[in-house]
């Protein structure tokens, strides 16, 4: 899975303390790069944060029926009238149908929303969908005491109890829902003044859309004629525009609404691959599954897509010790000027190694982090990020810790951020999911305390010229 990073990589020399490490070689608009961002690497960030969410739509086991669903020519002909009647754009109704539903017209969320659109009761008044409930009556026979001359005796009572039955929900009829929400779609597009914070508001809620758009107004560095939700997401920092970056935070905690318009880019682009080339679309759904998860292959994060049972090579401690000069280094263990320390839980020296690559995005993480942390203004000197994991023979796979056999790769890496200050745990993922939504790495929780994280192979090219630039010489 290769990624396209056009103008995000840039190569020059930096202006940083001597005693601190700066790679030549460096991501822009990423972490504190993020500051007054152009149009030409907001637009580059944008079409990244876009393609990265390919992951988060192909894994699913409904991908490809989903995808054969919305394409049929009963649900193409809804597509197209509503399309006509709303002025909504075919693509974003079936990218929004896509999904909410993947095509199902009885689709029911855990959380309430029902319908091929998923609608909650709320709103489906709001869009003039009906629902109809009927008054049903429940019959039962009990018996009752009757006293009567000093005896009891019993009586057998009838009771009817009324109760609601839902008799029609025009939320599960594709006819009504779909030009219902295309109508909706349209018009708060009028109402929030663009078509991205309408579908950001289709999922997140209208008083939702309304605070993020004045956090934006009144954020720093953002060009009054350019309010856009790409804007809002990627001028959101710890180091300024706090405000709306708790905002974004507390959205993304919730139900990752912030991400819904690009994620809905996505699904127009990977529908309109699906109509194209269906083989290709059906290839691109088998490549991220997960070699390693049983359960319809669905990958719980982008390394399990990116590591495949092949590069699980490190069987034993042998197979390191032969390795050495070869596909593995040694880790740079400089903590004051890369940033980060090793704290390996063995002994044993060929356990501070890793791959080139691996090396390289450790020591880019450190350098951003601590720039970033910097940046804030946070109390306190910056701490090494500790390092509890490099390379591991598959004999060391542990139990208790999910990602463990991962390591027998070489490709990734532990950090254990149980001892970080609050502000400088902030910045790390902060840079972390910077990094991540640009396709450059993933990352995921091993554990309560520990941070396991690779770069994606896309990258890896470039993060061993980080580490090419930290030894000064390049990794033959």
């Amino acid at each position: 899975m290769k990624f396209s990073y056009g103008l995000l990589l840039v190569l020059f020399i930096p202006a940083i303390a001597a005693d601190q490490f700066a790679p030549k070689h460096r991501v822009q608009a990423i972490g504190v790069s993020r500051d007054d961002i152009s149009d030409e690497l907001l637009e580059a960030r944008t079409n990244l944060m876009i393609e990265s969410q390919t992951f988060s739509i192909m894994r699913e086991a409904e991908a490809l029926a989903g995808a054969k669903r919305i394409t049929n020519s009963k649900l193409q002909a809804l597509f197209r009238s509503a399309a006509a009647s709303s002025g909504m754009p075919a693509s974003v109704i079936e990218a929004i149908c896509y999904l909410e539903s993947w095509g199902k017209a009885d689709a029911q969320s855990i959380t309430g929303p029902k319908g091929i659109m998923q609608v909650s009761g709320a709103t489906a008044a709001s869009m003039g969908l009906k629902i109809v409930y009927a008054t049903r009556y429940k019959t039962s026979k009990q018996k009752v005491p009757v006293k009567a001359k000093g005896k009891t005796t019993y009586r057998t009572v009838t009771r009817k109890t009324p109760y609601k039955v839902m008799v029609r929900d025009e939320r599960l009829v594709p006819e009504r829902a779909i030009p219902a929400a295309a109508r909706y779609l349209a018009g708060m597009e009028q109402k929030f003044g663009g078509r991205d914070w309408a579908i950001f508001a289709y999922h997140c809620g209208q008083g939702c859309v309304n605070m993020m758009q004045d956090l934006t107004r009144r954020a720093r560095g953002i060009p009054k004629d350019q309010l856009t939700v790409a804007r809002m997401f990627f001028s959101n920092s710890p180091a300024w525009n706090r405000e709306l970056y708790d905002a974004v935070q507390q959205q993304m905690q919730r139900d990752y609404s912030p991400t819904y318009w690009f994620r809905i880019r996505r699904a127009e682009q990977l529908l309109a691959l699906y109509r194209r080339d269906p083989d290709e679309f059906a290839r691109m759904a088998k490549e991220y599954k997960s070699d390693f998860v049983t359960n319809n292959g669905r990958a719980p994060h982008r390394l399990s897509v990116w590591l495949k049972r092949d590069d699980l090579v490190f069987h034993s401690g042998d197979d390191i010790r032969a390795d050495i000069g070869k596909k593995l280094v040694k880790a740079l263990d400089r903590p004051d000027y890369f940033g980060y320390s090793l704290r390996l839980a063995g002994t044993e020296e060929f356990l501070s190694e890793a791959s080139p690559a691996a090396i390289g995005t450790l020591t880019y993480i450190a350098f951003e982090t601590r720039r970033l942390f910097e940046e804030t203004g946070a109390k306190g000197k910056f701490q090494p990020l500790q390092v509890t994991a490099l390379v591991e023979p598959e004999e060391l796979a542990a139990k208790g810790r999910p990602e463990a056999l991962s390591h027998s790769s070489g490709q990734v890496f532990d950090i254990d951020h149980s001892a970080l200050p609050t502000a400088e745990l902030e910045c790390l993922r902060f840079v972390l999911s910077d990094l991540g939504w640009a396709g450059y790495l993933g990352f995921v929780e091993d554990g309560m305390d520990n941070l396991h994280i690779g770069c994606s192979p896309g990258s890896r090219e470039f993060f061993t010229s980080v580490f090419e630039d930290a030894t000064g010489k390049k990794n033959d």
